[in-house]
């Protein structure tokens, strides 16, 4: 078994997606184009927003954020102390200082409640993280930015097509990446929209700032003038064959995300009478896509090492909070500053979830677990 199986996704579209690599190929065309201008276009009115720009990754959706909002030198910019590293690498890419928040312990997610005693004459912006799926308190983190005069750029990197609001009330709900000034998606091949390389988009409903970051990711060249560059930027462009790639695989995401929250909800239903176990928490005014499916487990590295001599794999993400980690360490943190981030590194286990996972091997998932008590 595999922790993540990326054939069968491709296998069940293959025809669709050879297709689509073939007209790029018959194009000529690699980078931009008409697959990325159209692709863009898609995803725009996916999330609802006005405007979507591709980069070549996620990670670049965020640093070119920060980019266009002049974040420099001097500048803090809030974010939360447990998720990948490059939500607060690209603040110190800037030049900028990544301040650091602990997490509400059920969404694994940003505590807003904890973000205004972090802010200072040089906090310019807060990046919140929907991790694992599912959105932060979104209400909240605006309320904050809106007093004190902030940006927020939102990291939807694991959570593309999530949503924010009354679950009762369709017509209020927002996706992910489309409340604050800029919301930043991933296409890298593990993500549920996910490339066959690297990829990322970044969408806003500002005007400006979709203009500076079409400047931003292809050297500051101007559209109309060839080299001629209007301000300093750098190569981040989105190839044409990955655009159409993601156009196919777009039409299936609602589907596949469907049936990501039917695997979870039979991961719930089975798992929940296990009192050793925490499963996921969903908050009844936003939707989960289950980017990964993950437990709390205190005896967690026995439940892992029981899984894996069975024959089944998981991941922890993540096992080191950002403020613990060398690259920071001149940040000066300590352990203890953020306990709920440190109590999740040590706890969270995240079990295989995929749309075209089996039932037969998530039964047999459930099955070991249930029988791993002794190992719990």
């Amino acid at each position: 078994m595999q922790f993540l199986d990326l054939t069968l996704q491709y296998k069940s579209i293959k025809e669709e997606i050879d297709s689509a690599i073939k007209r790029v190929l018959d194009s000529g065309i690699f980078i931009g184009g008409p697959e990325v201008e159209e692709f863009e276009k898609e995803i725009a009115a996916f999330c609802g927003t006005k405007y979507a720009i591709g980069v070549n990754s996620g990670t670049d959706a965020l640093f070119l954020s920060l980019k266009a909002l002049d974040i420099r030198q001097g500048d803090e910019v809030i974010t939360p102390a447990f998720t990948f590293i490059a939500t607060a690498e690209v603040i110190t890419n800037c030049g900028a200082k990544p301040v650091f928040v602990d997490i509400n312990p059920k969404t694994f997610n940003i505590d807003p409640l904890k973000i205004e005693e972090k802010i200072t004459k040089n906090t310019k912006a807060i990046i919140p993280v929907h991790l694992f799926g599912q959105m932060a308190d979104m209400d909240e983190i605006m309320d904050v930015a809106k007093r004190h005069n902030l940006y927020v750029i939102e990291d939807a990197a694991q959570a593309i097509g999530a949503e924010y609001g009354s679950i009762n009330s369709p017509q209020v709900r927002k996706k992910a990446g489309t409340i604050g000034d800029l919301g930043c998606l991933s296409f890298f091949p593990s993500k549920n929209l996910g490339a066959f390389g690297d990829g990322g988009m970044v969408v806003t409903n500002n005007e400006e700032l979709f203009q500076k970051i079409k400047l931003l990711k292809n050297h500051g060249s101007s559209p109309t003038e060839k080299y001629l560059n209007l301000i300093i930027g750098t190569n981040s462009r989105l190839d044409a064959i990955q655009a159409a790639i993601l156009r196919v695989k777009l039409k299936y995401l609602p589907e596949w995300s469907r049936k990501r929250t039917q695997i979870a909800s039979h991961y719930d239903e089975d798992l929940k009478n296990i009192k050793e176990v925490i499963t996921p928490f969903r908050d009844s005014n936003r939707t989960h896509i289950f980017h990964q499916y993950t437990i709390r487990a205190k005896s967690r590295e026995n439940l892992q090492k029981h899984l894996k001599e069975q024959g089944i794999p998981t991941m922890i993400y993540y096992p080191l909070p950002l403020h613990l980690q060398p690259a920071f360490k001149n940040l000066a943190y300590k352990e203890g500053d953020f306990p709920e981030a440190e109590k999740a590194a040590k706890e969270v286990l995240s079990l295989p979830i995929y749309p075209e996972i089996s039932q037969e091997a998530q039964k047999l998932i459930i099955e070991i677990i249930k029988n791993s008590k002794i190992y719990l």
